[in-house]
């Protein structure tokens, strides 16, 4: 751009932007959008065990895509809603910390909505398209509608709007019987938790937990109110010392407390646990990154599969009208199986794939993370290791094929 044009059109926020009148609203110490854990989950290892399931659900991709009649994915469709999920979902938001805010959400409230915010039409309306779409928590149930509280971009507020059941997309957690349920493995394990938690406060809190011996049979009110006058003298004496230093007389004996107790209730967590990570198909191997592939594969079949296909069937019965479901309209999801795979196997699947012409060479080095290849025989499937046969046997297999053809009937 030339000097006079960066001159005549150039802006920079500290100096152009002056505008007396400006008002942004309402401002915040912390994001007011943000999905943050209820119950007390945010203090155990719930929010860890969340956290990771919300990332990998969020790594698959869902998108408005087209079909054939047989069902089979023909190509994506250019929609608001497809935008939606691929690059912004709303001001805040990209489709996938939308998803991750879905799933996070999900998991912690046991139900959670979809909730279009702007649209083509009116959402009582039975097609519409989404332009901009947001979490949101469901309040009150209704018999064909329901409350739901969603942040609200223009005001900088959280609101309670009523909403039909049929337009927006209510996804119930499907392992609700084990995370949500009162007496779930989870809801056990979040209060053996918070049990520990107490005593380790109790034990923290700075007491001394003594006892004092006196050397005289505690026997009568007069007795028992010397004892506690006793007791006070030697607190003030602690309190008032810098050092927390008192003293006692040469016949009184103290006697220490604060020592750990035996229980089983680290046995009971730990056993909560266990039960916990084989009911979900997660081990502790997924959560500090080292599991194999094989692991990670029943950890996506068993635990996130569930999750995105309950997200993917909800969005396409509530968000595509059935016109648009017989025109050929879904959505789908697809998770990208090369990601697992080590280096060292890579070359061999990807000659594997090509030789077999299920995958061109540019979609393999695409996988790769190479830009394509400028040789138009690189988007061919065909196999490399045969040589390509030329136009005049072409042609002549074509005019064999057609007299077989014929003579057949």
């Amino acid at each position: 751009m030339k000097i006079i044009d960066r001159l005549q059109h150039g802006w920079n926020a500290f100096i152009n932007n002056k505008d007396p009148t400006l008002r942004p609203g309402p401002s915040y110490s912390y994001r007011p959008d943000r999905a943050r854990f209820t119950r007390g989950n945010e203090r155990s290892i719930v929010t860890s065990i969340f956290n990771r399931i919300a990332m990998d659900a969020s790594s698959i991709d869902i998108e408005h895509v087209r079909v054939d009649k047989d069902g089979r994915f023909t190509g994506i469709i250019d929609s608001g809603l497809n935008n939606c999920l691929t690059l912004e979902a709303n001001i805040d938001q990209t489709g996938r910390a939308f998803m991750q805010d879905a799933v996070m959400s999900m998991l912690d409230e046991g139900v959670v909505a979809l909730v279009p915010i702007d649209t083509t039409l009116d959402i009582n309306t039975n097609s519409f398209d989404v332009e901009t779409i947001r979490v949101g928590k469901i309040m009150e149930w209704y018999p064909q509608h329901i409350k739901v509280r969603v942040y609200d971009e223009n005001s900088g507020t959280k609101k309670d709007v009523v909403v039909p059941k049929r337009s927006v997309a209510v996804i119930e957690n499907p392992f609700y019987s084990v995370i949500n349920e009162h007496n779930s493995t989870m809801q056990r394990l979040i209060r053996k938790l918070n049990l520990l938690d107490a005593i380790d406060e109790q034990s923290g809190s700075g007491k001394l937990d003594l006892i004092i011996q006196l050397p005289y049979v505690l026997k009568g009110e007069q007795r028992i109110k010397n004892a506690e006058d006793r007791r006070s003298t030697l607190e003030r004496q602690l309190n008032n010392s810098k050092l927390g230093i008192g003293y006692i007389d040469s016949a009184e004996h103290v006697i220490q407390l604060n020592r750990s107790l035996d229980n089983n209730l680290m046995k009971q967590i730990e056993y909560l646990q266990s039960m916990l990570y084989s009911q979900l198909g997660i081990t502790q191997s997924i959560l500090d990154g080292t599991a194999d592939e094989k692991t990670m594969l029943n950890y996506f079949s068993r635990t996130i599969e569930p999750i995105v296909f309950a997200i993917a069937c909800e969005m396409r019965r509530k968000f595509l009208s059935k016109t648009a479901r017989t025109q050929g309209q879904s959505i789908f999801y697809f998770r990208d199986p090369f990601k697992l795979v080590p280096v060292t196997e890579l070359a061999d699947i990807a000659d594997k794939l090509t030789r077999n012409e299920i995958a061109s060479s540019n979609e393999m080095r695409q996988k790769i993370g190479w830009k394509p290849s400028t040789d138009p025989k690189a988007d061919e499937l065909r196999n490399k290791n045969l040589s390509a046969p030329n136009e005049e046997s072409q042609s002549l297999n074509k005019e064999q094929y057609y007299e077989e053809e014929n003579q057949n009937g």
